[in-house]
């Protein structure tokens, strides 16, 4: 938004904009290597003993061979949008001024097509660096909606991704999120409301209430992002492509009669679904 070729100065840039001015002037600093490889080993441990907190974590980097203080191990977490045990990964952590809508998953039969989507936001190591990802999921169908990558935590990306899965697969009846600024957002609301979608928000600290999409941020790491170490955002996005093609159209889930993604998701939705 800035110009510093505008007729404008600096300081009357920033106060049409309401910015501060310091902030014309800082350069953020690289993440160190070594903290960027101690990051990616936090992931692989939350990932696997999401309970542990800094502490513990700290004690299985330190059995690694790594010297690393519980304070520096939080530090990394926070960066990460990582806490313990029950709480997922606050990647997408509240904000006081937005409505939370109650969780309306609990008992409900979820079986079928565009009857419950899903949306999370998970952090994303790369060889020198790291990014996050946004998906949208089809409960019933597992199946991957849209996604997108971004190196920063606002809502745009967000927004995109449900743009675009509207677009390509029509409305859900429901729409169940975290309690994240993101998703609370008056823009991110607004789209759904104006399709008539119902708003569904997880318990706060309640990873489990939307665990179709923790597995699936546990199968994209291992299956893909720990094997490949994407060398740049563009090469992440590629090698996402790929995986989320492979995912939907030919990874078989047990829990779906071993059915792919894209079989029981086509396969449940309506006629007049479909023909839309």
């Amino acid at each position: 938004m800035i110009d510093r070729e505008h007729p404008l100065s600096l300081s009357r840039q920033s106060e049409i904009l309401q910015l501060s001015r310091s902030s014309l002037y800082y350069e953020a600093m690289p993440i160190r290597t070594r903290d960027l490889a101690l990051m990616r080993l936090i992931d692989e441990i939350h990932l696997k003993y999401p309970f542990m907190g800094s502490r513990s974590i700290r004690d299985q980097l330190q059995g690694m061979g790594y010297e690393i203080g519980r304070g520096h191990v939080r530090t990394l977490m926070k960066k990460m949008g990582i806490e313990a045990i029950y709480q997922k990964p606050r990647l997408s952590k509240p904000h006081p001024a937005h409505k939370i809508y109650p969780y309306l998953l609990r008992g409900l039969e979820v079986n079928r097509g565009n009857q419950v989507w899903a949306a999370d936001i998970t952090y994303l190591p790369m060889a020198r660096g790291f990014c996050y990802l946004v998906a949208i999921m089809d409960w019933a169908s597992r199946k991957v909606l849209s996604w997108r990558l971004s190196n920063t935590l606002d809502a745009s990306f967000c927004l995109d991704a449900l743009e675009e899965a509207i677009v390509r697969f029509g409305v859900p009846e429901i729409f169940n999120t975290d309690q994240g600024s993101q998703f609370t957002s008056e823009d991110f609301i607004d789209m759904l409301n104006a399709r008539g979608i119902r708003i569904s928000m997880d318990g706060r600290g309640r990873w489990i209430d939307n665990i179709f999409i923790e597995r699936l941020w546990r199968s994209v790491k291992y299956e893909e992002v720990y094997l490949k170490a994407y060398d740049s955002i563009s090469e992440a996005r590629q090698g996402l492509k790929t995986y989320f093609d492979f995912y939907n159209r030919l990874r078989r889930h047990q829990s779906l009669d071993r059915r792919t993604p894209d079989e029981f998701y086509w396969t449940t939705l309506s006629q007049k679904q479909v023909a839309a």
